[in-house]
Order: C-alpha cells, then structure tokens, then sequence
C-alpha cells in the first residue's frame, strides 16, 4: 500500500520511503541521523549539532550511538561505501527509536519538521500492527494444528471406549404426568 505523504514544498514521500528507513539494530527499530537529516532538509551535521544542544531530551533508550562494529554491517546491507574523497563520515552515526524520533519535533521545530514527524509515526504505527498480525496469525495456525492433534485424540480413545446405553428396568415408574 502506496500512501503518499506531502513534505514540504514540492517533495513527496511514500510510507514504504520510510519504511525502507527502518531498520532493526539491537531488537530495536531505528532511523540513522543522516536519513532524518534528509528527510528534515538539513545536513547530518547540523541535525546532529541540534541533537546534542538537547541532549537531555535523549535519554539511552530514545537515542544511541553505533559501534564501530554496527556501523560496518550497516554499511555492508544498504551499501554507503562511497569511493569519493571526503565521503565518509567522520564519527559514527546516531540513531534514533521511536521515542526519540518523536522528540525531535520539539528540538527542530519548523513547519516541515511536524510534517516529517507526522508521517514517521504513523509509519512506525503501521509496521508495529502489521507485525501484530503476523503474530497473531501465526499464534492462531499453531493453535489450530494443536487442537486437530488434542481432537483426533480424544476422538480416537472415545471410539476405543465401549459406550453401552443404559437399560431401563421395565417396571419403572413414570415421573410427571
């Protein structure tokens, strides 16, 4: 599913843009500081600059740095490498969790910046339910081949059991009219 979000004058993202964002670093889902730098219309450093003026507003668990290790497998996946002179970044990127891409929009407080926010959250909305549902779904599927299993179970011993209906003595006697 195709949404188009307007951000900003004549630029249009899509929610797959940036869910292409996203990605997955210590169980966490995460945005780098150069994609939100992009997405905001500024440079990485300026971005970063801003970040660390407000530091307080980013706590551990909003906002961490990557690994020298990290860094070098994220490079690896979404291929950064660039062979240019001056290319590289020169310390290693930030990223930001859920929490801490929603705090931004206090620290970079322009037009754009609420619009760019607005359409990171309801992406990271999006992916939350759809994994909600897989979850679901899968739970359900294990669920189902359990109970087949647990009733032809059951099914099997009541077919080994001798059920025999009772007998009535004939000379009994009729309760109510």
């Amino acid at each position: 599913m195709k949404l188009a979000i307007y951000l900003g004058l004549m630029q249009t993202t899509t929610a797959s843009d940036i869910e292409k964002m996203i990605y997955v670093i210590r169980g966490q889902k995460v945005m780098l500081d150069s994609n939100l730098a992009t997405l905001y219309e500024v440079e990485t450093k300026s971005f970063n600059r801003a970040v660390r003026r407000n530091i307080e507003r980013f706590p551990k668990d909003f906002m961490f740095q990557l690994t020298t290790d990290e860094y070098e497998i994220l490079r690896c996946q979404i291929g950064t490498l660039r062979s240019e002179h001056g290319r590289h970044r020169k310390y290693l990127p930030l990223v930001f969790i859920e929490q801490g891409v929603a705090m931004l929009s206090g620290v970079l407080n322009s037009p754009r910046a609420v619009k760019v926010n607005i359409s990171i959250m309801r992406t990271f909305v999006k992916i939350r339910q759809i994994l909600l549902e897989e979850s679901l779904l899968y739970r359900m599927e294990k669920l189902e081949k359990g109970s087949d299993k647990l009733f032809k179970i059951v099914f099997e011993r009541l077919d080994d059991l001798e059920i025999t209906t009772p007998t009535l003595p004939p000379d009994r006697r009729k309760i109510g009219i």
